[in-house]
């Protein structure tokens, strides 16, 4: 079984949604989409003039009404975020912190860097205590069930420092895959970012989601992590993000992970 600091899969936690859902209010498109950013109404009626927004799968033509919170609103088709309930984070996980919302052993978790958020939110992907960098953090349960369920292959970038020098067939072993006890792994990508004395600091990206699979890879070929950081989750980049601190994700970021998932 996983420990609560392994990165896992489980569908049960995000199968209800985080708050009952309420009845529908249809207003007209452009009044949805200004709200949500996108311009003045009159910009957002010439977006829906040019046939560039979509209600539920359907060209929105001038005088259509959506819902805000039921309805999937696509623009130049990528999803747009009208339901103001829903939050959608990146949070900079520091070392030593564990991947929960709250630890019965009093350790430092998640929960501890998000004063200001009172609702419930999944973070997608977890990363053991020691590893440190990029988690999302939402309430919206669809969208965090799919971006973690193997199927969907979203892919996490990994910079790992490990002992140097770097031997110049370790790209290509570790794109070959190697073989672990609970089976073969192998990456989507491989570079050497920097190399400093005995010391490398390498860049991966798979979209596995096994427990210490990073660390474990390594071990494998020899070259033990001495530390780890992730730095993208499929299309959102951790950036300046300092250690401990949170932003929320923009409205283009949140259609890119809809995307992501084929939405």
């Amino acid at each position: 079984m996983p420990s609560a600091d392994a990165e896992e899969f489980t569908a049960s936690a995000f199968d209800a949604p985080p708050d009952a859902q309420p009845p529908r209010n249809d207003e007209r498109l452009q009044k949805i989409l200004a709200a949500a950013g996108l311009g003045s109404r009159r910009t957002c009626e010439r977006l829906i003039d040019e046939g560039r927004v979509t209600v539920n799968g359907k060209e929105a033509t001038l005088g259509d009404k959506a819902d805000a919170i039921h309805d999937a609103i696509h623009v130049d088709g990528q999803r747009l975020i009208t339901d103001t309930r829903m939050v959608y984070l990146a949070l900079n996980k520091p070392r030593g912190v564990v991947s929960t919302m709250d630890d019965e052993k009093g350790r430092d978790a998640i929960a501890d860097f998000l004063p200001n958020i009172t609702t419930r939110v999944f973070h997608v992907g977890r990363l053991d205590a020691d590893s440190e960098g990029l988690l999302l953090l939402t309430n919206d349960g669809g969208l965090a069930h799919k971006l973690m369920h193997p199927s969907y292959e979203v892919a996490k970038t990994y910079q790992a420092e490990i002992q140097g020098p770097v031997p110049r067939a370790m790209g290509r072993q570790l794109k070959a895959g190697v073989d672990l006890e609970d089976g073969p792994v192998k990456v989507d990508a491989f570079r050497v970012v920097d190399a400093y004395g005995k010391v490398a600091l390498v860049e991966v990206v798979l979209h596995e989601g096994r427990n210490h699979i990073v660390r474990r890879m390594f071990d494998a070929v020899g070259f033990p992590v001495q530390r780890l950081i992730r730095t993208q989750i499929g299309p959102i980049r951790l950036g300046d993000l300092r250690p401990g601190r949170t932003r929320h994700l923009s409205q283009a970021e949140i259609g890119a992970l809809f995307k992501a998932v084929g939405e």
